[in-house]
């Protein structure tokens, strides 16, 4: 999906961090001898590469500290997560690889996710089996790290790709129905499950918006409901991933078992929330008026990736 060149191109600016930028420049002259599609497809998977590394480090993280950590250690395995996930996103800060306003998002979710996780080890639904010093009741505290890295990326790939919106719905509603949806979570446990009329009512308020973003310098689109699908099927690989080292663990189901793809709504419910929250910080912007009233289909080749940060 994408749209013409009805205005002059442009390439967006994000830096990614003084110690980084040699690098930038290297990928981006030898991205800039090949031929221009295959280019744009590379840069956008780097660009995604970019968006995510907070998430991508924690995973790694999860990983590593699985298969390497001894239990007999006097640092415990959830207490190190915790400091690694701090030191990164000091590091972050320190070396202008993350804004401020970043940040804010990512502290912000912290909270979010961890009165969540309190709740929701609290019922029932998930345990942390390992010992921890830096917890709150059974909840580890580098789990608010987790829901954290969603909101990194939501608000790290907007920036990374220019993302502009048209017929984002009145911000009320939107806030209205974060809310419900976050609210459903809890009370789900008492009382009748609304996550289908939620499913509906996202469809609803969301179904015309388009997100248009600039992998090199033509514009492109997609329709939000379909971007907020492919990331939960992310998002559930990366939960099968916490479930397979386990650092979590469902009632019934020992390390390494599937899990269930009903979790797919759930991280699809969650990642509006996350939306929504990014929005208080960083409101969404409309594309310039020439773009969004384009319809020609850009033109093969005429985005020759050179100068736009990965």
């Amino acid at each position: 999906m994408s749209i013409g060149r009805a205005a002059p191109e442009r390439r967006p600016n994000h830096p990614v961090g003084r110690v980084l930028e040699p690098l930038r420049r290297a990928i981006r002259n030898r991205l800039a001898r090949l031929p221009a599609p295959l280019a744009e497809f590379i840069l956008f998977g780097l660009k995604q590469a970019w968006a995510c590394l907070f998430a991508g480090l924690m995973l790694g993280l999860l990983i590593g500290t699985k298969w390497l950590w001894d239990p007999t250690w006097p640092v415990h395995r959830y207490d190190a997560l915790f400091v690694a996930a701090i030191t990164i996103q000091l590091t972050f800060l320190a070396l202008d690889m993350e804004t401020l306003d970043e940040a804010k998002v990512i502290l912000f979710y912290h909270l979010v996710g961890t009165l969540m996780e309190l709740f929701k080890t609290h019922v029932g639904s998930w345990t942390y089996p390992e010992p921890a010093l830096f917890r709150i009741a059974g909840v580890p505290l580098f789990t608010g790290f987790m829901y954290a890295s969603v909101g990194s990326y939501m608000a790290r790939v907007i920036r990374i790709f220019d993302m502009r919106f048209t017929r984002y719905p009145a911000r009320g509603w939107a806030i209205a129905l974060a809310l419900a949806i976050y609210a459903n979570f809890f009370a789900h446990h008492y009382l009748p499950d609304l996550r289908y009329g939620l499913f509906a009512a996202t469809i609803v308020l969301f179904w015309r918006v388009r997100i248009y973003f600039t992998v090199d310098t033509v514009p492109r689109w997609m329709p939000l409901l379909v971007a907020a699908l492919l990331t939960a099927v992310f998002l559930w690989i990366a939960e099968n991933i916490g479930t397979a080292t386990g650092t979590w663990l469902y009632p019934g189901r020992s390390p390494g078992t599937l899990v269930s793809l009903g979790k797919l709504g759930s991280w699809y419910l969650l990642l509006v929330v996350s939306f929504v929250l990014v929005t208080l910080v960083n409101k969404p912007r409309p594309p310039d008026t020439a773009l969004a009233d384009s319809s020609r289909v850009a033109e093969p080749g005429s985005n020759r990736a050179e100068e736009a940060v990965p």
